[in-house]
């Protein structure tokens, strides 16, 4: 088994100078070319006193015990957004049965990978759900807040905006002005007064 006694971070770049293999041991994610150790690949640098198998490792040439050297990728695993979540999503594109939107964020956090949602026609809003107009609700380029209700297709999660903290939180009108929320359904361009649902 192994014991971590000190662990410290920074972000390496394949071929960056890691340390002396006097001083380190090479690790996961690192290559020696004497007598330098090499980072492999994008990371983040761990070094680390550590005993295997209850031995511990080889003095360096100071008299101290060697510390072991790794690079590893990623410091936490990626987020994907999960049934119930809250995400901010992108609108880009529309047609009469659903508003298709790129995921930016899950909750406060923003993704790093792609994930496309779908926003049906009923999942629109509570009240009335069969009189929804989608091209009223959404336009290409409005961002919203939804809800994941299920994870959907392959190619996409279904999202649903039918609760009142939920829907458009920034858009643009058609003149390209960004529009001020005047009701739970409408904005107004601030420019030409326009209302829109």
């Amino acid at each position: 088994f192994e014991v971590e006694m000190e662990q410290r971070e920074e972000t390496v770049v394949p071929g960056q100078k890691l340390g002396h293999v006097d001083d380190l041991e090479s690790g996961e994610g690192t290559y020696v070319i004497h007598p330098y150790i090499f980072s492999s690949v994008v990371g983040y640098k761990i070094v680390k006193d550590a005993q295997v198998g209850g031995e511990s490792t080889p003095a360096s040439s100071n008299g101290s015990k060697k510390q072991r050297v790794s690079v590893t990728k990623e410091k936490q695993p990626a987020l994907v957004p999960e049934v119930k979540n809250i995400v901010t999503a992108k609108v880009v594109r529309v047609n009469p049965r659903h508003a298709q939107t790129r995921i930016l964020c899950v909750g406060t956090t923003a993704l790093r990978d792609n994930f496309r949602g779908i926003i049906r026609v009923e999942n629109v809003r509570a009240t009335e759900p069969d009189k929804v107009e989608i091209y009223k609700s959404f336009r290409p380029g409005d961002v919203v807040l939804a809800e994941v209700i299920s994870l959907g297709d392959s190619r996409s999660y279904e999202l649903s905006t039918a609760r009142n903290d939920l829907g458009v939180v920034f858009a643009t009108s058609m003149s390209g002005e960004t529009m001020i929320p005047i009701s739970w359904k409408e904005m107004q361009c601030p420019k030409t007064k326009m209302i829109e649902e």
